[in-house]
């Protein structure tokens, strides 16, 4: 699924190609589980002839901020994403490759804007959501969110506050978007192997020192990933994302320390059980 930095990639696209223009024409399918809440032709007609004027992101959550509303908001789901004409896009899951022609397959909005430019949200599994809002921020599922760790990241002290008496798993606070909007499974994983944190202790059993080290691990982890616009292939060597992946009977680190997996939270989780305690 994609977590903060490759939503945060798709904010990107869109701004570069939205900001500051007029919606001129919309197109969707008649997809009633992408497109939530509204029928297809209504979306269409809302957006066309608004202008655009920021294109914001809170957690895993993307909205256009018009010049009247509704606004859209957009969710990209387990393999969704934002696509321009001519423009590469990060590596999917095999069978989900969106393809080099305009519109790309398995498109679910196309969005035209007064200059020429074009933006297109994809959504293979149908997992993706399209909704409108007339206040994004203030109404679900936003406002249901926690910080949002490059937007909001809170002080020591609050961070303590919100982890202190929590008796949940670090995986499971982690993955909870009412505390942390848009950690997703491999940035939990990482942020815990960089903190040297055991994912299955609750979160009520950790001290200052660690309740510090696993904000400034998620702070890290972030803005290391989006600082890259969420290539991959560029993250730092030293982090457990290269090496968690395979045939968890091989999987280890290049010094040769196990990575072990087993499921937390409901979720499969990589760990170095000899770093993290």
């Amino acid at each position: 699924m994609p977590e903060l930095p490759e939503v945060e990639r798709g904010r990107r696209i869109a701004a570069e190609v939205a900001e500051g223009r007029v919606i001129t024409r919309v197109r969707c399918p008649d997809d009633r589980i992408v497109i939530e809440d509204v029928a297809p032709r209504t979306l269409a007609r809302k957006l066309t002839g608004r202008l655009v004027g920021k294109v914001r992101r809170r957690g895993k959550q993307l909205w256009f901020e018009l010049d009247e509303a509704p606004m859209p908001l957009f969710h990209f789901g387990m393999t969704g994403a934002f696509h321009v004409p001519d423009a590469p896009h990060l590596p999917l899951e095999a069978g989900i490759d969106p393809g080099e022609h305009w519109p790309p397959r398995f498109w679910k909005i196309q969005i035209d804007f007064e200059d020429g430019g074009r933006l297109a949200m994809t959504s293979a599994r149908r997992l993706g959501r399209i909704r409108l809002r007339q206040d994004p921020m203030n109404e679900p599922p936003i406002s249901k969110l926690g910080f949002d760790p490059l937007l909001d990241m809170p002080t020591p002290a609050a961070f303590a506050r919100l982890v202190s008496g929590r008796h949940v798993t670090l995986k499971g606070l982690l993955l909870d978007q009412g505390f942390a909007a848009g950690v997703g499974n491999w940035i939990a994983d990482e942020v815990l192997f960089q903190a040297a944190l055991d994912p299955r202790r609750r979160a009520d059993s950790l001290d200052d020192a660690e309740i510090r080290a696993m904000r400034r691990c998620l702070g890290k982890v972030i803005r290391a990933a989006v600082r890259v616009n969420a290539d991959k292939k560029r993250f730092p060597r030293s982090w457990l994302f290269h090496h968690r992946w395979g045939r968890p009977s091989d999987a280890a680190l290049p010094d040769g320390r196990r990575i072990e997996h087993l499921t937390v939270a409901g979720r499969t989780t990589a760990w170095v059980p000899s770093q993290q305690h």
